[in-house]
């Protein structure tokens, strides 16, 4: 942020003072020019008054706001539909069963991150659809060709062949710190609606919405972020990009000042992926956890304040394995940075590129050191990492799974060594909930195979599915109390 900036926030707060004020659903480079210093402008202007601060906002709206674009798209199906008369009465020449096109149509926001007609945007704003079409701030309108996409980060990559396009750099978003002012633009609910701009503070960092990505690591903001936001951008005050705009927690469906986006450190990754290679490449360490240590987990390890993750399980011959790691090693810190939860340490690895070495400080037996481990290669397609053999295990399940936090545990009232995944949602109509299985309840082993992790989780249900199982044996934890429940596929 720069010095004026600084300032006129300074100003800003000190006045407030003096005044007294105490769904998760839808939703880069123009370079900032070199000022004339002999010219008064916001970069040089003197702190007078709050009109600076918001005069600076205002330039940052105006030089960003044409690189963020509408995102429109469109899906034809045929759907039977029978006519009443017909059936009735047999009205001539009107067959029963008549096929009609019907067309779906989608709204959403993109962000321009190069001249060369690159989008970024989210993988659920063009995902299964015949045709995108991209509007500028000028009105124009484009079809945009589909680069590649990543639906475990929610990450999509488009391209527009159009000349002089204006592109938004692209910032840092480990320097977007909480209480940063940040301006979301975008598409809300219509396209009459386009470029809204809309200020607000980061929130929150570190957040993940692990029922629509595997990995996330949001940036929460309370900037207003409505349905059709998903896709646009997150601008810092330096007039950057930070973040892609992707999700909302709302009561009402609409803003509630609870957003997420997506940090473009890792949006550009996935992004480099795609137009490079075609496909995203994915550090793996090959652990699974036993849980997180807290506060209180700390005190009973006797590691002073330490933080971190349990290393619960080690797998042979993986690069974990092969660096020396072991179970009960206690993970505190990745490249020097502290490790605060598990969703973000994986996020973290997984967005290496393999053959990354990574330095990890570990507390084993109480004693601190140092391990270097050189990531391998995750392979996505034993994750069944494809969203669609995912929706059709659900289908044919009746219910829906998350991953087990730590908060989870403690709004469950869970001991620490409880792991496995938590059922989210459940259809009442369904096999599992007539034989007795509940929402929030946590399955710990599939067929009595142990499972910790989502990944685990699927690959266990898809093998009885592949041996053409009739029924399935889930091992579930219920307020401390470890049950069975056998259900029908």
């Amino acid at each position: 942020m720069n010095t004026f900036v600084k300032n006129a926030f300074g100003l800003a707060a000190a006045v407030l003072v003096l005044l007294g004020v105490n769904k998760i659903s839808d939703n880069a480079l123009i370079t900032m020019p070199n000022y004339d210093t002999t010219v008064t402008t916001a970069e040089n202007r003197p702190v007078a008054s709050l009109k600076d601060l918001n005069d600076s906002i205002v330039d940052i709206a105006e030089k960003t706001n044409p690189s963020v674009v509408t995102i429109t798209t469109e899906k034809t199906s045929e759907v039977r539909y029978m006519d009443p008369f017909s059936m009735f009465f047999g009205r001539p020449g009107q067959q029963q069963g008549e096929t009609k096109e019907y067309v779906r149509r989608g709204l959403g926001s993109g962000v321009i991150v190069s001249e060369e007609g690159y989008v970024l945007t989210n993988n659920h704003v063009i995902d299964d659809t015949d045709e995108i079409k991209v509007r500028l701030f000028n009105g124009d309108e484009v079809t945009a060709e589909l680069v590649g996409t990543d639906p475990m980060t929610d990450i999509a990559v488009l391209k527009i062949d159009v000349d002089n396009l204006p592109a938004v750099t692209m910032g840092n978003s480990d320097e977007a710190k909480v209480g940063s002012f940040v301006l979301a633009i975008g598409s809300p609910l219509s396209e009459d609606l386009a470029h809204t701009v809309s200020f607000g503070i980061v929130s929150a960092r570190g957040r993940s919405l692990n029922d629509l990505t595997a990995y996330g690591d949001y940036i929460q903001t309370d900037a207003a972020i409505n349905p059709g936001n998903s896709g646009g951008a997150l601008i810092d005050m330096n007039g950057e990009l930070v973040g892609i705009n992707s999700a909302i927690a709302s009561r009402s469906g609409g803003n509630d000042g609870i957003g997420f986006a997506i940090p473009i450190n890792l949006a550009k990754r996935i992004m480099d992926d795609l137009i490079e290679d075609g496909a995203v490449s994915r550090g793996y360490l090959g652990i699974y956890t036993a849980g997180e240590v807290d506060q209180t987990m700390a005190q009973a390890l006797g590691i002073g304040n330490n933080r971190g993750i349990i290393v619960g399980r080690v797998e042979e011959d993986g690069p974990a394995d092969k660096a020396g790691l072991k179970e009960d090693d206690i993970i505190a810190s990745v490249n020097g940075e502290r490790v605060v939860s598990w969703d973000a340490f994986r996020t973290k690895i997984a967005s290496m590129k393999p053959d990354t070495k990574v330095e990890f400080g570990i507390i084993r037996d109480g004693k601190e050191r140092e391990i270097t481990v050189t990531l391998g290669e995750r392979d996505e397609d034993n994750l069944i990492a494809d969203s669609k053999k995912v929706e059709d295990i659900d289908e044919k399940l009746g219910f829906g799974i998350t991953e087990l936090t730590s908060d989870m545990k403690r709004q469950l009232r869970l001991t620490n060594d409880v792991s496995g995944v938590v059922v989210n949602r459940i259809e009442e109509s369904s096999n599992a909930y007539e034989r007795g299985l509940r929402k929030n309840d946590v399955i710990t082993a599939v067929k009595k195979s142990t499972v910790e992790t989502i990944d685990e989780f699927y690959k266990e249900v898809q093998k009885s599915v592949d041996n053409g199982d009739k029924a399935i044996l889930l091992t579930i934890e219920r307020n401390n109390m470890k049950q069975f429940i056998a259900f029908r596929l």
